[in-house]
């Protein structure tokens, strides 16, 4: 709320002082009941009647700037919220980010924030209206008559009751509900982006079961906290309803014995009416904070987790040597490494193939490199330091990093590729876009860098997104590119004109080139074999033909013609 100070105080304010003006209308109305209608005085009536009207208009411009206060300082709130939380998952690790799941995440940036909007608007509005003319009304009663007054005070105890009662049942359960819709954006989340791969093998029919199924538990626990919460209504306003009845009954003593007016009763009457309108937007208030509550929480343990990979304050020296000392990794909750007693020293403008069949720990140990994952054991060095202990953005602008998947954001080409420097100029993009073998794929665009890219980059192929990604990390001259899998969808003669292009880069980068193709590697200057999480080769091309068996394997199962030549 810092920064909404002057809303948080000004909306309940002007709010208490529409209450201040409702809570003189049942006076006036005695007045003219006892004084104009009963006295007969019809000019007294006009006046009393245009004092009303006058209390409705002050208290309707009230009302409304209330409502603007409240609604600024919510959406703001909300905002803030947002941004916080974005920047909390931001600094997260991968291993954090992986334990907590996209769609929880995704239900707490955009549904749980709403609520908590929904319930800081009503807070401001409601908060301190609701009480103060539910108590104001009984304050107001005593002045009246103490006698009938003692009804209200047995009515707001039993009242309070009910509603803090059910305040507290259904707090865990709307709690429930929100982890539900976690379930229900999940699936959603999965069914949208695979959708191609769910017609093409007919799943159509399961996953609209699965799907159901996901919903109907949301269902049912809606509408068990639903229930409850329904209670609150009708349980006030039959409670309400007997006080009115037990009121006009002593009302009607009283007046009999000659202690009260008439217009004191309807008075009386209207303070009763005030509370049951106003216990009634305290019962939507309470649901409605119930299920913010529930949200806040849910928002607070995202933004309370702390980043577990703290990384130090030293700049890497931006020579590109990396050092891999008796490596091991082990992601969260597996019970076996990923990768196991690694080690290797990749020299400054080396190029390092990476090749293994499928679950090596190819990818965990390039996300190692800028420090995605802590090691369980050992030490990765750049340039002589521990990962751990140099600056984490210092680190990553001198690396530029391909993944296996191909992501282009919503915006143009441009704006891309500007990812990789804000500052380099277009001279240097298209440089970036001619190593990367994606030049071509720009100038046929009528637009050229200008070209708008579709969200994820659907308006470009498989192979022209991994290229534009590449050019995206290359525009950054970094002194380390690592290319994970990252020209999987390219035919073999790109494959092998982007190797050469990098290779001939000025200063070019200690690379390290990730891959199932033999071809993408046998020319780098060194390979390493993984298998299993286990470092089984470690050399040259020719060198591990001779000595290592799972590369001869992976070689010859690609190249089986030079096997048959042999033969």
């Amino acid at each position: 709320m810092k920064g909404y100070g002057k809303e948080t105080i000004l909306a309940p304010l002007f709010k208490m002082l529409e209450a201040s003006f409702e809570l003189m209308i049942p006076l006036v109305v005695a007045a003219i009941v006892d004084t104009g209608i009963y006295g007969g005085k019809q000019d007294y009536i006009v006046k009393m009647c245009l004092v009303m009207v006058a209390l409705g208009v002050i208290g309707l411009a009230c009302s409304v700037t209330a409502q603007y206060f409240a609604a600024r300082a919510a959406v703001g709130v909300a905002a803030k919220l947002r941004h916080r939380v974005m920047e909390r998952i931001l600094s997260l690790s991968y291993t954090q980010l992986d334990k907590l799941g996209t769609s929880t995440l995704v239900t707490r940036m955009t549904s749980d924030v709403n609520q908590v909007q929904n319930g800081v608007n009503l807070a401001l509005r409601l908060l301190l209206r609701s009480p103060f003319v539910v108590f104001g009304a009984m304050i107001m009663a005593f002045t009246i008559d103490a006698k009938a007054a003692l009804i209200f005070v047995v009515l707001i105890a039993l009242l309070c009751l009910v509603v803090f009662g059910i305040m507290l049942i259904t707090m865990p359960m709307y709690r429930k509900v929100q982890e539900g819709l976690d379930g229900v954006t999940s699936a959603t989340r999965q069914n949208l982006s695979g959708v191609r791969v769910l017609r093409a093998f007919c799943k159509e029919a399961s996953e609209v079961e699965a799907y159901e199924a996901y919903t109907q538990t949301l269902t049912k626990r809606q509408q068990l906290a639903g229930r409850i919460s329904g209670l609150m209504n009708p349980v006030t306003f039959v409670m309400v309803n007997l006080a009115i009845v037990v009121l006009i009954q002593v009302g009607a003593i009283q007046v009999h014995s000659g202690v009260l007016t008439q217009g004191l009763v309807i008075a009386l009457y209207n303070y009763m009416s005030q509370i049951l309108v106003e216990l009634i937007k305290m019962a939507n208030l309470i649901i409605t904070m119930t299920k913010a509550g529930a949200c806040a929480k849910r928002i607070e343990a995202v933004c309370s987790i702390e980043p577990d990979l703290t990384l130090g304050t030293k700049k890497p020296a931006g020579m590109g040597k990396v050092e891999f000392r008796d490596v091991s990794a082990t992601y969260e909750g597996a019970s076996e490494p990923s990768l196991e007693h690694i080690s290797f020293t990749a020299e400054p403008g080396q190029t390092i193939g990476i090749i293994g069949s499928t679950g090596s720990g190819k990818t965990t140990l390039v996300q190692l490199i800028p420090g995605l994952y802590r090691p369980s054991s050992g030490q990765v060095l750049i340039d002589g330091v521990d990962v751990m202990d140099l600056d984490i953005k210092s680190l990553r602008n001198q690396i530029g990093m391909v993944p296996q998947k191909a992501v282009l954001f919503y915006g143009t080409v441009r704006q891309n590729l500007l990812w990789g420097r804000a500052e380099a100029t277009d001279e240097e993009l298209w440089q970036a876009l001619r190593t990367a073998q994606a030049d071509k794929v720009v100038q046929e665009k009528p637009s050229a860098l200008d070209t708008q890219v579709s969200q994820g980059g659907t308006n470009f192929s498989g192979g022209q997104r991994q290229r534009l990604t590449i050019a995206r990390a290359l525009v950054r001259k970094p002194s380390l590119l690592i290319l994970d899998d990252s020209a999987s969808a390219l035919d073999y003669a790109t494959d092998a004109a982007l190797r050469s292009s990098i290779r001939n880069m000025e200063n070019p980068p200690t690379t390290f080139v990730v891959s199932q193709r033999a071809a993408s590697v046998r020319f780098a200057d060194q390979i390493l074999v993984l298998d299993d999480g286990k470092l089984v080769g470690q050399g040259t091309h020719k060198e591990l033909l001779r000595s290592c068996e799972v590369y001869r394997e992976i070689y010859h199962s690609q190249f089986p013609e030079e096997v048959a030549s042999c033969d």
